[in-house]
């Protein structure tokens, strides 16, 4: 559960940080001048904190070697981040991100191809399969290490807030049982305990992590983390109300809660591709994008949305729109809509979302509401039958809202 200290800061506002000009290649690609400008810029807008991710390959080239060179830029990373006032919460085994698996060659050699993602891996897009973080010795052994020395190295540090367990795993690699997976949260959270036991230590699920059974659900990682943390976006729902349904968050804020036993919510992604009132979306991007006064509105109601769910704090996706420079490379060639999730322009501009969020910053948080009226089987049978009972209990969701705004 959410320590005391952290309960004092009232409700987190964050983002998910990524370089607008080398996105995933950032730590190979450093320049702290350009680390410190954006700091101050996240700061001086009103957030507190930010999510950054440690690409797995950059800091861990060999199994049995954690990258010092790597560990002193995370270092770095921190004191600018101290020193512009931003808690940090760094991401490990990066891993899934913005539509693809970014994988050590070491890791690879499963015996399936990935059919969903592409891999890249030594700067190049493979076909080959990645082994299996649960039950592969190896890979495991080679995480407990990266945890402990990443620990190691931000042990104490004013800055740091909590550590999370990597982006949206299942992404990646899926436990072949709930016991495995909760082995492996187990050895995962003791190594980074066994330098640092003041640290808080969640994991990155998402909304797919609901959507099916992919054996960790919360109630895994209730188990073993001090928080949850959950990632929804409309635009990836079909069953959303549109892409700025803002109670979908709120849903999933609730869902998360109830199915890890009531520990505390972090909303630590949301968002929305944007483009400016003017312009026209280009082509096949035109669905995917919002006009960014309408992203801006959504963005405000989103905040109060799962801020009345009692979620402890939320984190947008994602701080700036990428270079033009990048968008041939992986993941943006493909992903064309990842381009414009920022709250930046490319050119350092602001959107209006970053005006609609800032007011959200250190405000009181809400204490949970009874939702398990709304509920009417046990956390267990959640997953039987594909997922149905999720759109089935929003379904019942939407209608207490409406039947609450209709004073019924």
């Amino acid at each position: 559960m959410l320590a005391d200290r952290d309960r004092t800061m009232g409700f987190r506002l964050g983002i998910n940080y990524w370089p607008g000009r080398t996105a995933m290649r950032w730590w190979t690609d450093f320049d702290f001048a350009e680390l410190r400008t954006d700091l101050d810029r996240i700061s001086d807008s009103g957030f507190d904190s930010i999510r950054i991710f440690l690409t797995w390959e950059a800091f861990q080239p060999a199994p049995h070697t954690v990258s010092a060179r790597m560990l002193n830029r995370l270092i770095l990373v921190a004191d600018l981040a101290a020193d512009a006032g931003l808690a940090v919460m760094p991401t490990l085994f990066t891993g899934h991100m913005s539509g693809v698996n970014w994988i050590p060659p070491w890791a690879l050699g499963g015996p399936e191809a990935d059919q969903r993602f592409r891999v890249v891996s030594a700067g190049s897009v493979t076909r080959r399969g990645l082994r299996n973080w649960f039950s592969d010795v190896e890979i495991t052994d080679a995480q407990v290490l990266l945890a402990r020395e990443a620990a190691a190295a931000l042990a104490g540090h004013p800055a740091l807030w909590a550590w999370d367990l990597g982006n949206e795993n299942s992404n990646c690699s899926i436990p072949p049982s709930r016991s495995l997976a909760r082995k492996w949260l187990q050895r995962i959270t003791s190594a980074i305990r066994s330098t640092d036991d003041t640290v808080a230590v969640t994991i990155g699920l998402h909304m797919e992590d609901l959507e099916q059974d992919r054996n960790l659900d919360p109630a895994d990682a209730a188990a073993a983390c001090d928080f949850l943390t959950m990632h929804g976006y409309p635009i990836y729902a079909s069953w959303a109300r549109g892409p700025t349904d803002e109670h979908l968050l709120a849903y999933l804020t609730e869902v998360t809660r109830w199915l890890g036993g009531g520990c505390d919510v972090l909303f630590s992604e949301f968002g929305l591709p944007t483009f400016r009132r003017g312009d026209q979306p280009i082509g096949e991007l035109g669905p995917m994008l919002v006009e960014e006064r309408e992203a801006a509105a959504y963005t405000d109601r989103a905040l109060h949305a799962v801020r009345c769910a009692s979620a402890t704090g939320a984190m947008l996706w994602c701080h700036r729109d990428y270079s033009p420079a990048i968008w041939n490379a992986p993941p943006l060639d493909e992903a064309t809509h990842e381009r414009y999730f920022g709250l930046w322009r490319a050119d350092g501009s602001p959107k209006p979302s970053v005006a609609a969020a800032a007011t959200h910053r250190g405000l009181e948080l809400v204490a949970a509401a009874d939702y398990r009226p709304l509920i009417d089987i046990a956390p267990e049978e959640f997953y039987v039958d594909g997922g149905s009972h999720l759109l089935r209990l929003y379904r019942r969701y939407r209608a207490s809202l409406s039947a609450t705004e209709s004073g019924d």
